[in-house]
């Protein structure tokens, strides 16, 4: 066999060996991946904010203020939130990837005035909206003249399928 083609057969070899590395490696990323996927939250907590207009409406038109309208854009949001505190396995308004409410609000094209209400544990919507008027900074927040959305989503924990992380987002 001629020397070009013993060097054509050994760049064959070597293409195939990396088209097979490649394909192992991306397999090996892809079984992580599905891994790790395993261990994240569930989101079928989208959508709670046609749920929670009723209550929320209640709230604010017991104030003397308009109701809130759901929104889509905050709801996502506010899914986001829920989905990363429900990871990381805490309450937090700050997210792991150093990004506070403002630059959240931000990064979501949410214009004008923003607010956001956190919570967790075992909670119906009541009891959600309960606790929160029970605190003056959520209850400053949910009764805000300013604000004519809302948003609002909850994950369950992975682990203990019977706790909420819950996330709603207040916007114009």
């Amino acid at each position: 066999m001629p020397d070009h083609c013993a060097n054509e057969s050994a760049l064959q070899l070597d293409l195939s060996r990396r088209k097979l590395l490649k394909v192992a490696t991306a397999g090996g990323l892809l079984s992580l991946l599905s891994a790790c996927a395993t261990m994240r939250p569930t989101g079928e907590g989208a959508g709670a904010s046609s749920s929670a207009a009723g209550i929320l409406g209640g709230i604010r038109t017991a104030q003397g203020l308009p109701a809130l309208y759901p929104d889509r854009q905050l709801e996502q949001t506010a899914l986001q939130q829920a989905g990363y505190m429900a990871g990381a396995g805490r309450m937090t308004h700050t997210t792991g990837w150093g990004k506070d409410f403002s630059s959240r609000v931000k990064g979501n094209d949410i214009d004008g005035a923003a607010a956001e209400n956190i919570a967790e544990g075992r909670m119906d919507l009541t009891r959600l909206f309960d606790m929160w008027m029970n605190s003056p900074p959520h209850r400053r927040n949910m009764l805000d003249p300013r604000f004519t959305r809302f948003g609002l989503a909850y994950t369950r924990d992975a682990q203990k399928t019977d706790w909420r992380y819950w996330a709603l987002v207040l916007g114009r």
